[in-house]
Formats: C-alpha cells, structure tokens, sequence
C-alpha cells in the first residue's frame, strides 16, 4: 500500500502524500519531541519536516522505504534546528508511553541520562528503543555500516548505565 501511495505522492497526488503521513504523523511527534523537549519546537519540526517532505518527494528512491526517508528527514530538521539555536534543552514533563514499566523518576533519570549522550548516541538509542527500528534500518538511516550502529548502541547503553547508577547511588546516599 504505502509503494503505490508513494508512487502516486510523487506523480502529484497531494491526496496520497496526505495519507502517507497519516500513518506517520505520530511517530513524527514523539520522535521530534524526544529531541526538542516541548509541544511547541516538536510541531515545528513535524511542519518542517513535512514542508521538506513534500517538496522532495520524487527524491524517494525506494517507495516501501517512506517511513525511514521521513524519520531521517524528521532528525536532521531536529539537529540542525538545536545547532543553529545552540540552547540547551530541559524537560519540562515526561514523555507519554515511554519505557511504561518504570518508575517516573526512573523514566526522568533515563531520559536525562539519554539528553546527556553525545548526538550519535542519543540518534541511535532513539532510533532503536523508541522507534523499535532493527539494526539494518538504522544502518540505512543513518548512512553508516551496522557494524558501527551496534557500536553505537552498545556504547550507548554503557554510558547510561554509568549515568544512571551514579544517579541511583546519590539517591540511596539521600535515604
């Protein structure tokens, strides 16, 4: 369905690119609020990300890799919008549905701790527990071999371990 929609989006069809993003809108929010940290900048980045979208369409090499193309566009609008503001970003609440298991305060020393990785850290962490995207997506994604993805991830998951048990063990200190 999404290759004869993508097919149809790229021949002009503003109809079939609207639907496209139907089954994308969501996914488009919650990852460009993972990154900006407030409904405001997030929908920015949908609408720019969006605006980019349509006017590229008939870049889109591999229709039944819409999603991906779309989620890369969604991050790049996010990374260059935190660059050229340079501000720091805080939480001002936690993020509905994530890591649903945890604690709140745990969820908000994760999420600190997953603001706190360097970009290529955060992206991929993103990407493959919040997204659920397989290594190989990633890879694609990000132009990059899996190889260094699971690199990535890896060391990515050392680091919030070590940022999360400090975090931890200040608090049993307080106790």
């Amino acid at each position: 369905m999404t290759y004869k929609l993508v097919k149809k989006a790229q021949k002009g069809n503003e109809q079939a690119f609207i639907e496209l993003l139907q089954h994308e809108k969501v996914k488009l929010y919650k990852m460009a609020y993972l990154y900006m940290k407030n409904e405001t900048d997030a929908l920015d980045i949908v609408q720019e990300t969006v605006a980019r979208a349509f006017a590229n369409i008939h870049a889109v090499k591999e229709p039944d890799y819409f999603s991906t193309w779309l989620t890369k566009i969604c991050i790049n609008t996010a990374l260059e919008s935190i660059r050229k503001n340079n501000k720091i970003i805080y939480m001002e609440q936690p993020i509905p549905e994530i890591a649903e298991d945890l604690a709140l305060d745990e969820k908000m020393d994760l999420l600190e701790a997953i603001e706190q990785l360097d970009e290529k850290y955060k992206t991929v962490i993103i990407l493959k527990y919040y997204q659920d995207l397989p290594v190989k997506d990633i890879a694609a994604l990000l132009n990059c071999p899996q190889g260094t993805v699971k690199t990535n991830i890896h060391r990515a998951i050392q680091q919030l371990k070590k940022q999360v048990l400090k975090g931890g063990s200040q608090y049993g200190e307080q106790y």
